[in-house]
């Protein structure tokens, strides 16, 4: 997609803090951090949002999951808990509408969602 900000940084267009990277997905340091750790992990594929994925992204998405999981232990994260959040559509919060995921962690969340 031309003008998406994340294909932009999967093309190398826009610069990124590469967290992980790896055939399906790419993981980077969100610009704006709500938590000490906040990692965006992003389908190398461009898909808008949760709405469009299909029965073929199943993998995909298991992928997402378990790439998040891997994260939170290298980033040391696992042990004291984190946060995967997807958001879908404006009223969301979806701001950028290629499907990402929100890796948080490093925080006592006190407010559950």
């Amino acid at each position: 997609m031309e003008n998406c900000i994340f294909c932009k940084i999967l093309a190398g267009e826009i610069p990124s803090k590469k967290v992980y990277e790896d055939d399906f997905v790419y993981a980077f340091h969100d610009i704006a951090p709500a938590a000490p750790v906040h990692i965006l992990i992003i389908p190398k594929e461009h898909i808008c949002c949760m709405n469009k994925a299909e029965e073929s992204h199943k993998e995909l998405l298991g992928h997402i999951l378990l790439t998040a999981q891997k994260l939170a232990k290298e980033l040391g994260i696992a042990d004291s808990g984190y946060r995967i959040i997807n958001n879908c559509g404006e009223n969301a919060g979806q701001t950028v509408f290629h499907m990402h995921f929100h890796l948080l962690g490093g925080d006592t969340f006190t407010k559950l969602v």
